[in-house]
C-alpha cells in the first residue's frame, strides 16, 4: 500500500502509515502504551535561609536574647529599620567621598559580612 504526503499531512492518517509499515507490531505497541501519562509533581526541598555564623560572634548572645524577649516579628522589624539606617549612612558616606555605585555596593556587602562575623545577623 503506497502512502502519499499532501500539504495537509498524511493521507489515511498517521496510524495507517505505521500500520502499513509495521503491520501487527503497531497494534501491539499501541495497546502497550498508556493513553494518559500523568506528570508527577516533583518534590523540591525548600531553601533554608540560615546564617552560617548562627550563634557565633561577639554580639550573637545579645541578639538571640533580644529576639526571645521582643518576639521574632517585632525583632525583624527593628532589624530592618537598623539595616535601612545603616544603608543610608553608607549612601551618604559614598556621596561625600564621590564613590560610584559599584564601590557603594562593595561597601554594603562588606558591612553585611562584618555584621555576620560580629553576630548581628544571628
Amino acid at each position: 500500500m503506497a502512502i502519499s504526503i499532501s500539504a495537509t499531512g498524511f493521507k489515511g492518517g498517521l496510524g495507517s502509515c505505521f500500520h502499513s509499515v509495521a503491520g501487527e507490531e503497531y497494534g501491539m505497541l499501541a495497546k502497550s502504551v498508556p493513553k494518559h501519562v500523568g506528570a508527577g509533581k516533583g518534590v523540591r526541598a525548600q531553601p533554608m535561609m540560615k546564617n552560617v555564623n548562627e550563634g557565633k560572634g561577639l554580639f550573637a548572645p545579645v541578639v538571640v536574647v533580644t529576639r526571645q524577649i521582643v518576639g521574632k516579628r517585632r525583632f525583624n522589624q527593628l532589624r530592618g529599620k537598623a539595616i535601612a539606617l545603616h544603608s543610608q549612612v553608607i549612601n551618604e558616606f559614598c556621596k561625600s567621598i564621590g564613590a560610584d555605585t559599584k564601590q557603594k555596593q562593595g561597601l554594603i556587602r562588606l558591612a553585611k559580612k562584618n555584621g555576620e562575623r560580629l553576630g548581628f545577623l544571628a
